[in-house]
């Protein structure tokens, strides 16, 4: 009876043991960083919030790897940043390796919801053509075990003579971009579905995406019901580049955009750059913001404090419960 007893000992500290091992360490989700509620709040102060320009966000769907993109000089300089969260704790900021000659810029990435692709926007000249600043192209890295493989332009016919920006893609493999409007008047929203083994010739999105007198930067949720869109006039604009989430109904028509609200639109124009988390549970957006209340008098050491923590109205990373996202929803969306 004892060896019975001794036994299942053995076995239940072995299954609690079990239990522990299946825990993840809390340090191990968004670099550490305290979730946010419902009022937005600068993510991770000091490691990716640290006063610079600061835009685009993409993470592993294991959360064990983020990126983001650090701009200087007036996008003079622009590179994707990455954070890895390893043997229990999170690296330093970093350039992502293969993506670091100052010549190009590189910007927008974005992470498959497979996690085996890495998807980004650069200037950098595919192989055979010669270096057209202005002429941005969408790239793709594959998984290889830990790291990255090799950039690989996507070619034709998602890219173009001219500028193609903000992949986005869902579990289908559609991609979603913004690229040259076909009427020669500014940028638009494609969808390029995936079609045995390759990207067919993409289509404009519809009104409802391509709102509003400028628009670009679409993210669209893993399973395509959703979009975070960003669009300039459109009635009711807190005063610039407003957030807009737009859902998709049963018969891939779309519903009207619908305004994120004050807590996330300001009056400013660099609001251009949002995302969910892979789970859904955050809402990422690029925002450029004073700090909330500021001292009835401001001394030097307030302003360098400011502009090395933020937020000091340099463009910024934001971070917000995404759950008001869902009752935005019209009741006729996705019927």
């Amino acid at each position: 009876m004892k060896r019975m007893h001794l036994a299942f000992a053995v076995i239940a500290l072995l299954a609690m043991a079990a239990a522990a091992a299946d825990v993840p360490d809390k340090n191990a989700f968004y670099l550490g960083q305290t979730p946010p509620g419902a009022a937005p709040q600068l993510f991770a102060p000091g490691i990716v919030g640290t006063g610079m320009h600061t835009r685009d966000f993409a993470m592993t769907p294991d959360g064990r790897e983020i990126y983001f993109c650090v701009i200087l000089g007036q996008y003079k300089l622009s590179h994707i940043v990455g954070c890895r969260f390893e043997n229990g704790r999170w690296s330093t900021p970093f350039v992502v390796p293969g993506l670091d000659q100052p010549e190009y810029h590189y910007i927008e990435p974005h992470i498959s919801p497979d996690g085996r692709k890495f998807f980004f926007a650069s200037n950098r000249p595919a192989p055979g053509k010669e270096f057209n600043e202005r002429d941005e192209d969408i790239w793709v890295m594959e998984r290889q075990g830990e790291s990255w493989g090799e950039p690989r332009n996507l070619g034709a016919p998602v890219n173009t003579p001219g500028g193609e920006f903000f992949p986005s893609t869902t579990r289908d493999g559609t991609l979603y971009f913004t690229g040259p409007d076909a009427d020669g008047k500014g940028e638009a929203i494609y969808r390029s579905r995936w079609v045995e083994g390759k990207y067919a010739v993409p289509e404009k999105m519809p009104p409802q995406i391509n709102a509003g007198q400028a628009r670009y930067n679409a993210w669209f949720s893993p399973d395509g019901s959703l979009a975070i869109v960003p669009a300039w006039g459109l009635p009711g604009s807190m005063g610039g580049c407003d957030y807009y989430a737009v859902f998709r109904n049963a018969d891939d028509t779309w519903s009207e955009p619908v305004n994120l609200g004050a807590a996330i639109n300001t009056p400013a124009s660099d609001e251009h750059s949002a995302c969910l988390s892979p789970d859904g549970k955050y809402l990422f957006f690029m925002s450029p913001r004073l700090p909330a209340s500021l001292p009835a008098r401001l001394t030097y050491a307030d302003i360098a404090r400011m502009h090395v923590e933020g937020p000091n109205g340099n463009p910024a990373i934001y971070w917000v419960d995404a759950a008001f996202i869902g009752k935005l929803r019209p009741t006729t969306a996705g019927k």
